[in-house]
């Protein structure tokens, strides 16, 4: 069998306020499979968002292991780290972090500038991955030309242009109206079917529910771990996904 992609090993996070020592990991083992959909849930102060974090590369953890494709990232050097960073994950975060004066096809460049990827390839690559989300004619917009949904397709594209092997998502729809939001997910689902990894903290029941693992965290530790033999589809309707949000 296949090395799993993530591997996480009694993992703990301690960050001291000095008055005291906050805990906001407390032993998490698990692994990730490559082209697994993972959502990640759990009341705020779980642990979500430290563990996203410490996935990709911008945390370390206090105790324990991360292997990445088999190698324990607490032994990598900076520079290596940072080849993980840009050449094996793609973010997408809540606030898009996108640049305001730049175009989309100039943001979704960023990071294969980092890269050292030519000029002529990073505009093709970038490009390529604004049309794979639906963005083809938008590539000299810039964001606040943009909708709300369209902003975060451009942060997907930005995230896609390096071909990672990890997409990490933290709240990717959380300051979304809904319709855009199911349309993000819709875009995610075709993503995990064309061969992604993906990992995704909500605290959206339906959204999780697009996942076909849901991990739930409480206070530092893993509360249960379960696979969803139904994610919503990629078929799944505006008007269907409209009707799931209203009674999650």
């Amino acid at each position: 069998m296949d090395t799993p992609l993530i591997v996480l090993e009694k993992l703990t996070k301690v960050y001291s306020t000095g008055a005291e020592d906050v805990y906001a990991l407390r032993g998490i083992s698990l692994q990730i499979r490559a082209n697994e959909f993972v959502a990640i849930m759990g009341p705020s102060g779980s642990g979500k968002s430290t563990l996203l974090h410490i996935l990709g590369c911008l945390d370390s953890p206090t105790s324990g292991r991360y292997l990445f494709r088999g190698r324990d990232v607490s032994q990598l050097n900076d520079d290596e780290l940072a080849r993980i960073r840009n050449r094996e994950i793609g973010f997408v975060f809540q606030a898009f972090n996108l640049l305001p004066r730049a175009t989309a096809l100039k943001n979704v460049e960023l990071p294969l500038i980092y890269a050292g990827v030519p000029a002529e390839e990073r505009r093709q690559r970038a490009r390529a991955a604004l049309e794979a989300v639906g963005l083809g004619d938008r590539l000299s917009h810039r964001p606040n030309e943009l909708s709300g949904g369209q902003r975060q397709r451009v942060a997907i594209a930005r995230a896609l242009v390096i071909r990672p092997s990890l997409i990490l998502a933290d709240e990717p729809t959380g300051n979304l109206d809904t319709a855009s939001g199911q349309e993000i997910m819709r875009l995610f689902s075709e993503l995990w079917s064309q061969g992604n990894t993906i990992v995704l903290v909500t605290h959206e029941e339906y959204i999780a529910r697009y996942a076909q693992r849901i991990i739930r965290l409480r206070d530092g530790r893993v509360e249960s771990d379960t696979p969803n033999p139904e994610p919503l589809s990629v078929l799944v309707t505006a008007e269907d996904s409209h009707d799931i949000a209203g009674n999650s």
